[in-house]
């Protein structure tokens, strides 16, 4: 018993960066995913794996079917979210568990856009384009035909708009999200609506939180002057550059507390999303995601 439950352990410990990732993918939420990760490890544990064929598509499988149920339930929930939501950002400048295969399938951008997808599309678009699964195998793991999943994925990438399709790359990107900050804190207007494109929106995810915008903020003059609209805003903070979902990002401290989470998304047009995370819950789930994944997982037996 004690062999096979050591290696119950070490084939999950391997496996674990795939299953977090596929689960926060499909739900937005590093602290959804770890839970989902959780269950899963607890119906590893109690199966009787003398019947498992294939570890990889058991857990696989169960990663994704348990993350749609949370997704389903967790839609409901977001109707009553104050303002405008965005994914949790995560670090990943020590290649935590998000087991990124694609890249660009990690974005922040992206995972909001998701979002707009049922969790089944969702599920079938992460399953193929962030781990290039076959589509029987995705068929299998959600109960459809390989031709149902074939276009499911399908009608999941037509919803990808050409901003996420071109993106710059992660280079280009840093640049353009540290000349951002150098307008916005010289409160240079001009040179801010020189980085934007004319269809620029700003979002503030706060959840009613004092100082965060309730609605997108629509144009490249809008967003230009709200990121500069509070003269005592920028010499009173201090921005520590990070990486998040791949990406530049910059996290703001004020008091030597960190407060704020920023981000752009941006093609060879220029910015076209300006993403502010003011949520405590999710910059402290950030901050937690910097130290959760350089240690072993806590795994309960």
């Amino acid at each position: 018993m004690a062999g096979d439950l050591s290696e119950a352990v070490s084939v999950f410990v391997e496996l674990r960066p795939r299953l977090f990732g596929i689960a926060y993918r499909v739900l937005g939420s590093a602290v959804e995913a770890e839970d989902v990760v959780q269950e899963v490890w607890l119906r590893w544990q109690r199966t009787d794996r003398t019947l498992v064929i294939s570890p990889v598509a058991f857990l696989s499988s169960t990663t994704t079917r348990l993350a749609i149920n949370v997704a389903q339930s967790a839609r409901v929930r977001r109707e009553t979210y104050i303002g405008p939501w965005l994914p949790e950002p995560v670090d990943t400048s020590n290649d935590p568990e998000v087991g990124a295969e694609r890249a660009e399938a990690l974005e922040l951008a992206l995972l909001l856009v998701l979002q707009r997808l049922s969790p089944t599309e969702r599920a079938a678009y992460v399953l193929r384009e962030a781990f290039d699964y076959a589509y029987p195998d995705i068929a299998r793991i959600l109960g459809l035909s390989p031709v149902n999943v074939r276009k499911i994925v399908s009608r999941a990438r037509k919803h990808l708009t050409e901003d996420q399709r071109d993106s710059v790359d992660a280079a280009e990107h840093r640049t353009l999200l540290q000349t951002f900050v150098a307008a916005a804190r010289q409160g240079d207007v001009a040179g801010l609506e020189a980085l934007l494109t004319p269809n620029a929106v700003s979002l503030s995810d706060g959840n009613g939180i004092r100082g965060a915008a309730r609605v997108p903020v629509l144009g490249r003059a809008r967003v230009a002057n709200l990121s500069t609209a509070h003269p005592r805003f920028w010499p009173t903070v201090e921005a520590e550059p990070v990486e998040a979902n791949g990406r530049g990002g910059i996290l703001i401290h004020r008091d030597g507390r960190p407060a704020t989470f920023m981000t752009i998304a941006a093609t060879s047009r220029g910015i076209h999303q300006v993403m502010w995370v003011f949520n405590p819950a999710k910059i402290a789930a950030f901050l937690d995601s910097r130290t959760r994944h350089r240690s072993a997982p806590a795994l309960c037996v």
